[in-house]
């Protein structure tokens, strides 16, 4: 399958989803960061299908789901993976989240384990404020839903100026994925990062683990990725030098970090090895 599909969740919105890769392979389910779309993961798609059967979804208020009014919680954008995985007859995968997604990864990996294999959490954080700052956005949004703006300012923070200023191709997808975001659904989501707070129960997190950070993020600070690799039990940390979006800033090495995890020998027994625990990538 390579076309966009549609489930139904359980409280009664749909939430488009794709398959790529060879249906006999592990799944791997790719997350994405707010305001983007399942085709933020287009320039790796390829690769990783090689050896994974690849799942990308949009997140709810995304995309082609559906963006019910209302604030969402990171119980139920964890639960509508939960619920993806079961219309599909998915019993665990392999998860990875960026951004947004890695709140969703490191819910599921607290709330889920038996559902996750290998979890990768990449340019994200267990908490993020004040609070005062998300419900300013949401207002914003409230009054003057022009997202022509609110683009421009995410864009600055999801790529090194050099390659806006040089009009890299790259960013112009990304453009069009933040104009035709539904502001009802991306306020939702702020609200979802908001209320989450996970700097305590992601200790609770025992599936084999890489963190992402980069060097030069200001949305996620390299730090935050450091707080999650110290404490989830035997967590690995590379820090790759990027901003916010290391899957199309430096996308093979971002693949090729995401493949030695997930597919070297003994990952499981090694992962939580503690004295691996801090990989930094210059």
């Amino acid at each position: 399958m390579n076309t966009t599909t549609f489930v139904t969740t359980g409280d009664g919105y749909r939430l488009a989803y794709r398959l790529d890769g060879d249906a006999s392979k592990p799944v791997l389910v790719l997350s994405n960061s707010i305001a983007t779309t399942l085709h933020m993961w287009d320039g790796q798609t390829g690769a990783l299908a090689k050896h994974f059967r690849v799942l990308r979804y949009d997140a709810r208020g995304h995309g082609e789901s559906d963006a019910p009014a209302g604030a969402y919680s990171m119980d139920r954008l964890g639960r509508d993976v939960i619920e993806l995985l079961d219309a599909l007859g998915i019993e665990h995968a392999h998860f990875l989240g960026l951004s947004l997604g890695g709140f969703v990864g490191q819910w599921l990996g607290i709330h889920a384990p038996e559902r996750i294999d290998r979890l990768i959490l990449s340019n994200t954080s267990p908490r993020l404020g004040p609070p005062s700052e998300f419900d300013a956005r949401i207002e914003a949004l409230r009054v003057s839903p022009d997202m022509a703006a609110v683009a421009e300012a995410f864009l600055a923070n999801w790529f090194p100026a050099s390659m806006i200023e040089a009009g890299h191709p790259a960013i112009e997808p990304f453009r069009d994925m933040l104009l035709s975001t539904s502001p009802r659904g991306l306020a939702g989501s702020y609200a979802a990062v908001r209320d989450a707070d996970m700097r305590r129960t992601i200790a609770l997190i025992q599936r084999p683990t890489l963190v992402i950070a980069g060097a030069n993020d200001t949305v996620t600070l390299a730090s935050h990725g450091e707080y999650i690799a110290a404490n989830v039990p035997g967590a690995r940390l590379v820090i790759l030098p990027v901003v916010h979006l290391p899957n199309v800033e430096h996308t093979d090495r971002y693949v090729q970090t995401v493949l030695d995890f997930l597919l070297e020998d003994g990952a499981g027994s090694s992962a939580e090895a503690a004295g691996d625990s801090l990989r930094v990538v210059a």
